[in-house]
């Protein structure tokens, strides 16, 4: 099993920036991919993936060149860098991991989920 907890999420203005945190726990040396996603409020839309050993990164057209993500392993942390942001980011932000070594950008596709943090982005 793996946990994931995530933090950072809160209130910008469009244009800001905010940094979203996900700390992994349990088995991670398994995990293969780590992956955000963010639900509003409809289907669990893929945002960004990251290799978790290689850091081999993906992105959804909507966030391309805004958002970033990345990993430090020594602290077990996948991190999405949210720049330049706009109203229609407005949404509950997920971590996500995978262990089978599949490449997926869909939510099937990842067997642990965090709770979720909230980012919402006022005009």
């Amino acid at each position: 099993q793996v946990q994931l907890v995530e933090s950072g999420g809160g209130l910008v203005q469009a244009g800001g920036s905010l940094r979203l945190s996900c700390v992994a726990s349990g088995r991670t040396f398994s995990v293969s991919y780590m992956a955000w996603f963010r639900q509003a409020p409809s289907e669990r839309e893929f945002v960004a993936r990251i290799s978790w050993k290689g850091g081999f990164t993906y992105y959804a057209d909507s966030v391309k060149g805004r958002f970033t993500i990345s990993t430090d392993q020594a602290k077990n942390t996948v991190y999405l860098q949210m720049n330049s942001l706009k109203p229609e980011d407005t949404a509950v932000y997920y971590c996500a991991a995978d262990s089978s070594g599949s490449i997926s950008s869909r939510a099937r596709g990842y067997e642990y989920w965090g709770q979720g943090t909230q980012v919402t982005v006022s005009s």
